[in-house]
């Protein structure tokens, strides 16, 4: 009987993790199947990044080419457990695996170079908002009053640990720094965020994308009077009245 093809079994063909039926069944498979062939692709540097991996200790094999067997194990366990898995499990599972195997390489860092950050919100994606879009869009924001062109919101929450604000900026032409400051009844400032705004700036009309923006600060919100946004150059942009 020929070896049943999944569409999940990518992960482990790519890291050349299928017994040798399986094998050659899915290579015979991916002949037929574009979508599979995509996401092979896509998946072409798991076996490059597990191959530079060295496991950690001295009396431990160090060849180059050795995939740990706690890789091995994990993958095809996940592979048995669950074969309906949406793709990259098994190679996120094998990732999970290298890095403990290897005694803290940080997977993402191994496989992109760079940190992981918020993607860039863009308004009307949900999925796509990062976390100060999606508090703010949550909240019940408090309208600001702006200098000429300058429009925003701002929501607020109440922390344990203080007031957590999130906050919506338009019209803003760059370049310049900004932070958004809180002030108590009694005067106390406090610096919320900063940023800078690049030259193409934020809600204007060469591009209307708004700024969101969040921190946190230790006063509680009872005792915060207003929020200003001061620019490098002393302007107040605007003012959040709490």
């Amino acid at each position: 009987m020929s070896p049943q093809v999944e569409h999940t079994d990518v992960g482990a063909y790519a890291l050349g993790l299928l017994e040798e039926p399986d094998r050659r069944a899915f290579a015979a498979h991916l002949a037929g199947c574009p979508s599979c062939t995509a996401e092979l692709a896509e998946l072409s540097g798991m076996a490059a990044m597990l191959d530079g991996v060295e496991p950690v200790g001295d009396d431990r094999d160090t060849r180059a080419d050795a995939v740990p067997a706690t890789v091995i194990d994990m993958v095809r366990r996940e592979r048995i457990a669950d074969r309906r898995t949406r793709r990259g499990t098994l190679v996120m599972a094998a990732a999970a695996a290298v890095a403990l195997v290897s005694g803290g390489i940080v997977a993402g860092a191994a496989i992109g170079g760079d940190r992981v950050t918020a993607p860039i919100t863009h308004p009307g994606h949900d999925s796509e908002q990062g976390p100060a879009e999606e508090f703010y869009h949550r909240g019940t924001p408090v309208a600001g009053r702006g200098a000429p062109g300058v429009s925003g919101g701002l929501v607020l929450e109440t922390k344990e640990w203080g007031t957590h604000a999130a906050m919506e900026l338009k019209g803003i032409k760059g370049p310049l720094e900004c932070e958004l400051i809180a002030v108590s009844g009694t005067g106390e400032r406090k610096v919320i965020a900063g940023w800078s705004v690049p030259d193409k700036g934020y809600g204007v009309p060469t591009y209307p994308e708004p700024l969101y923006i969040h921190g946190g600060t230790a006063l509680p919100a009872a005792d915060i009077d207003r929020f200003e946004v001061i620019a490098n150059d002393g302007r107040t942009l605007i003012t959040f009245e709490v």
